[in-house]
């Protein structure tokens, strides 16, 4: 029953997310208040896998990467390089998806940064005229909604594990236990 908590908790942070990457791409900004919801999300989470499995390995591994993102990306907030919340919404991400499944999402978010690049600097090839001049306009501010792709990145994440965790529990007959 522990599993199915913190898979409703994970499915939970999704319209987070959603709302997370929809503020970012247009206003630029990414509240406090929604990490700290996304953290404890993930905490919780996390929590409840703990006491399923007795284990806190997972925990760890999210501290620490959630840690070293911090640092590593603190620098790039000093220099103005990057916004406070896209260091802080990254720090956050690894309690979400969990140290088992940060290498999906890091590859899930290299592909997603590269999409937004491409349209940041080739606007043109996006389909809609108004959509075109408004990545225009960020581009020539020197501004790239960073919270959209770590968003759209752990939000497939998050599907992905709830997905396995389903596939999981309906091939060795839990949810039939649970009807």
């Amino acid at each position: 029953m522990l599993l199915v908590e913190a898979l409703l908790l994970k499915a939970l942070a999704i319209p987070l997310l959603a709302r997370i990457a929809w503020l970012d791409f247009t206003t630029q900004r990414i509240a406090n208040r929604d990490v700290l919801l996304l953290l404890c999300l993930g905490v919780g989470s996390l929590l409840l896998l703990v006491l399923r499995s007795g284990s806190w390995l997972d925990m760890g591994l999210s501290a620490a990467a959630g840690l070293v993102l911090f640092v590593a990306l603190f620098p790039f907030w000093v220099l103005r390089k990057i916004g406070a919340g896209d260091v802080k919404l990254m720090a956050v991400v690894p309690f979400l998806t969990g140290g088992e499944d940060l290498v999906v999402f890091s590859v899930l978010l290299l592909v997603f940064a590269l999409v937004t690049a491409g349209a940041m600097k080739n606007p043109f090839l996006l389909p809609a005229g108004a959509f075109r001049i408004y990545v225009q306009h960020l581009d020539r501010k020197g501004v790239v909604p960073f919270g959209v792709p770590i968003s759209v990145a752990a939000i497939c994440t998050t599907a992905l594990v709830i997905y396995e965790n389903m596939v999981l529990a309906s091939s060795s007959g839990i949810l039939n236990q649970l009807n």
